[in-house]
């Protein structure tokens, strides 16, 4: 799935949104669309959309069939590239690790 959120533009809107809110949350919405420099349709759709990609982002589930899942499984099963940087990083002590000398 493709980030939507730096991808809006006024010319490919073609569908309307609408939702009720109370004074307050309306007010709200406005004093921090204001404070970013944008009007109250842009806050809102960007918004709404940022916090959408992290919902489906961090879910934890997910569904595969057969042939997707032996792909997946061969994928876990590879072993994994060298990676020098994290080879250091693990065999490095922890500061509280080392004597005060070194």
């Amino acid at each position: 799935m493709q980030p939507q959120t730096g991808s809006f533009n006024h010319q490919n809107r073609d569908v309307t949104i609408n939702i009720r809110a109370q004074q307050g949350q309306r007010d709200l919405i406005d004093r921090a669309a204001e404070a970013l420099g944008k009007n109250r349709s842009d806050f809102m759709l960007e918004t709404a959309c940022r916090e959408a990609e992290a919902v489906l982002l961090d879910r934890r589930l997910f569904m595969l069939d057969d042939e997707k899942f032996q792909q997946f499984v061969e994928l876990l099963d590879q072993p994994p590239a060298t990676n020098a940087n994290l080879q250091n990083l693990l065999t490095k002590k922890a500061p509280w690790e080392q004597s005060v000398g070194e």
